[in-house]
């Protein structure tokens, strides 16, 4: 169990290590707030999304395997839409589209098929919390760097000294390019590096 828990976090991170969900992760990672906002409704969809499909997977029939998933993840995602709206508007609006996007997440689909419709309830929400954990550390790992090069604030709170000129780059798509391959190639430095 303590398995299915860790292995999304470092070993199976969706987004270092399979370079999956990279589109909204170029968007919202402008800043450290977007980052754990985007982290916390991703867990919260890949939570219940793979406990409802482990629950019912045996109901499903497997030619339509895909267009369940897809409902099921769509009827999650329309209450965390509905609960953001609710209780984090400001949070809801800086995430924009990406929010309802979220229903074609290639990550939340990705572990319906190849793991909740194969495990039981629990190590199927083991799994998505490790994921979801693994997620949101890559994308507050990439927020962090945009935020403090792009603007030199972390929570908008000004953290550089006033002499520094903020690379404005870093914050614009661009610059989310430039962090993200950055970061990609010093973890895979440091993977085989471990490896040998």
């Amino acid at each position: 169990m303590l398995h299915e828990l860790t292995k999304g976090i470092i070993k199976e991170n969706p987004l270092f290590v399979q370079l999956l969900g990279v589109c909204p992760s170029l968007a919202t990672s402008t800043s450290l707030t977007n980052a754990i906002g985007m982290g916390c409704a991703f867990t919260f969809v890949l939570f219940f999304t793979n406990m409802i499909i482990a629950a019912i997977r045996k109901l499903i029939p497997d030619q339509i395997h895909i267009p369940c998933y897809i409902v099921v993840i769509a009827s999650v995602v329309t209450v965390l839409e509905m609960l953001m709206n609710a209780f984090v508007p400001a949070l809801y609006a800086a995430l924009g589209v990406f929010v309802p996007l979220i229903v074609v997440n290639c990550i939340v689909l990705g572990r319906a098929e190849a793991f909740a419709c194969d495990h039981g309830i629990v190590a199927s929400a083991l799994d998505a919390i490790g994921m979801g954990i693994g997620y949101s550390f890559a994308l507050c790992c990439i927020a962090f760097f945009r935020e403090l090069i792009g603007s030199g604030k972390l929570f908008d709170h000004v953290v550089l000294p006033a002499s520094y000129q903020p690379i404005l780059i870093f914050i614009l798509p661009a610059g989310a390019f430039l962090t993200m391959g950055f970061v990609f190639a010093a973890v895979n430095y440091f993977k085989e590096r471990g490896a040998h």
